[in-house]
């Protein structure tokens, strides 16, 4: 192993780690305010309507996919029963579709937040940082899955998911990921960079689920038409009609 070699891939991935874990916590402690991804749907509607499911949605599908691929060993899937041309095949059709649902998504909304003045006066430096780590993290990685199954295919449940395993066990063993094409490589380490960036955005927004909803009591809207007609108490008994001159009886 070349000083290089243990520096990207041994001390830059357990940098990267213990920046994402400590970064959460100092950033939930200290600016618990600004754990949010501050909406903009007040601002623009219709293009948010297509461009924020597209992009939730085919990024939990590749996160999905992420982790089976990287954390399910292969013997675990042969001994499910799938068979590995199956795997690849499944891996190959979901992983595209959700790699384009995303590109499209982020795309719309890169488009929307520069083209919409109100959204654009909002976003941040550290905004367009994270926008252009997370494009290239996820078009680097829609070219390695186009590219792992193309005619030459590359089987990297045999190089990257074992690294990135390793990195786990505290063992890296990093002549996996150097045996991977360099294509997986660069996206293995944009996904750390990607990673130690991550707590200072507003992707933390991942990490907040609603649960306070769960259990918080009603809360009763009034509009202002209806408080002005609650104002006039009801009067019972017969009320002449402006028009006609008839009664009618409440």
């Amino acid at each position: 192993m070349t000083g290089t070699e243990l520096f990207f891939w041994v001390i830059v991935p357990y940098l990267a780690i213990a920046t994402f874990v400590l970064g959460h916590v100092w950033r939930y402690r200290y600016d618990k305010f600004g754990w949010t991804t501050r909406s903009s749907q007040m601002y623009e509607r219709r293009l948010l309507r297509w461009a924020s499911p597209l992009f939730h949605f085919g990024i939990l599908m590749a996160i999905g996919g992420h982790v089976i691929g990287i954390l399910v060993p292969e013997s675990w899937t042969k001994a499910a029963g799938l068979p590995e041309w199956g795997y690849h095949l499944m891996a190959a059709t979901l992983g595209t579709l959700a790699g384009i649902g995303t590109v499209v998504g982020m795309a719309l909304l890169i488009y929307r937040r520069r083209t919409v003045g109100p959204v654009f006066s909002a976003t941040t430096r550290n905004d367009k940082a994270m926008y252009v780590v997370l494009a290239a993290t996820i078009l680097v990685g829609l070219l390695t899955t186009l590219r792992g199954n193309g005619p030459n295919p590359h089987d990297y449940r045999l190089t990257v998911a074992p690294y990135f395993r390793s990195i786990f066990y505290l063992h890296p063993d990093v002549a996996k990921i150097t045996a991977a094409p360099f294509g997986f490589q660069v996206h293995a380490m944009l996904a750390w960079l990607l990673f130690a960036f991550w707590p200072f955005t507003r992707l933390v927004h991942v990490f907040s689920a609603p649960l306070g909803y769960l259990t918080r009591p009603y809360i009763v809207y009034r509009s202002r038409e209806t408080a002005r007609l609650g104002a006039r108490a009801a009067q019972p008994g017969w009320e002449r009609l402006p028009t006609s001159g008839t009664t009618q009886q409440r």
